[in-house]
């Protein structure tokens, strides 16, 4: 009997928890990440330059564009790219790994939990549980992303006119990822690396709910329209393919909803040591008062176009992984385990059992 309960539990804990996602997820994330972080740079850039210049008249996206290639060359767009992949490793593999495990136990344990409530509470789930790591990451990208070159940051920036240097009243340059989080670490402790946390989680919580909510909903709307509208038995859409558009679609839609929260939350990351807003509230009711609705949406597009080709990739890269390894895998474990009953016959257990 007790060797029955063994099995039974070992059989239940693989079935919930998904190893090989998080490795999915993790190679996904890093792989989106590295291929659009130019993109995440500019928007960046436009969201911060309330902040950083007290700009009445904001550059647009291509004046923003032109301007970065003009300050750093091709190097600026790049800047911040380390802690950039770093924290996408750490969130993808708990986005994807927690999502396939969560959205399992709940449907079998919590059935009222089930379809989109269960994607959205395992998105967010997994997305909680890699900010712990993604945070610290995010700090230092945008901040790197915002200062640029050395050249860069080290110029003057004019003010209403008045030249001011940056580094008076923000923060020293940061060579690298690793000097970056010493040099934050040292000045401001961890609550300086985990500035915005909070602002953080209230913009990538229903940001990441509602991805999993969308993708899961637009796969059972395309298969939908497969049952009842293309007669062909034979025809089938690639995988990939199939999460390169639909994962871009998700992406784009809970970019959009979500760009208020992280315009906060950039606000809030990159304002140094210079207090101008007093936590995620104050940064909200101050951004509305004098900037309105536009400021609420600034970078909105940079954010929608970094989001759809971003989320597009890592879908189709999960969705490529997903079915050209986990069938190899899935084989090497029945073969594994076909070689565990071979011995399990001859084991002197048997009689005893």
């Amino acid at each position: 009997m007790a060797i029955q309960s063994s099995t039974s539990s070992d059989t239940t804990q693989k079935h919930f928890f998904v190893m090989r996602e998080f490795l999915w997820g993790a190679i996904a994330g890093a792989f989106g990440e590295g291929m659009m972080h130019p993109v995440d740079t500019v928007k960046t850039r436009i969201q911060s330059q309330a902040i950083l210049t007290a700009s009445k008249n904001p550059k647009s996206i291509l004046q923003m564009v032109r301007a970065v290639w003009v300050a750093d060359g091709l190097r600026g767009f790049y800047r911040g790219i380390a802690p950039g992949v770093t924290g996408s490793l750490a969130t993808g593999a708990t986005y994807f790994g927690v999502i396939e495990s969560t959205k399992k136990w709940i449907e079998e344990s919590h059935p009222s939990l089930g379809g989109h409530w269960a994607h959205f509470i395992a998105g967010a789930v997994g997305d909680t549980l890699g900010s712990f790591v993604y945070v610290p990451c995010e700090v230092m990208k945008q901040r790197m992303q915002v200062q640029g070159t050395l050249t860069s940051w080290s110029s003057v920036i004019m003010k209403d006119n008045i030249s001011m240097k940056p580094s008076l009243q923000m923060y020293g340059y940061y060579t690298g990822m690793f000097q970056a989080g010493c040099s934050i670490l040292k000045e401001q402790g961890l609550k300086g690396l985990y500035a915005g946390y909070w602002s953080t989680l209230a913009r990538d919580v229903p940001f990441a709910g509602l991805m999993v909510v969308f993708y899961e909903g637009l796969k059972d709307l395309t298969e939908y329209g497969k049952q009842n509208y293309i007669r062909d038995p034979n025809f089938r859409i690639n995988s990939s393919v199939e999460g390169l558009i639909l994962g871009g679609l998700a992406g784009g839609f809970s970019a959009y909803l979500t760009t208020p929260l992280d315009v906060v939350k950039t606000r809030l990351q990159i304002q140094g040591s210079t207090l101008r807003y007093n936590g995620w509230l104050d940064a909200i009711r101050s951004i509305w008062m004098v900037e309105g609705a536009h400021g609420m949406f600034r970078g909105s597009i940079p954010r929608i176009t970094w989001y759809i080709p971003a989320s597009a990739l890592t879908f189709m890269a999960v969705e490529f992984l997903r079915e050209h390894f986990n069938e190899g895998l899935s084989n090497a474990n029945s073969q594994d385990v076909a070689s565990m009953s071979v011995e399990k016959k001859g084991s002197p257990l048997k009689g005893a059992v």
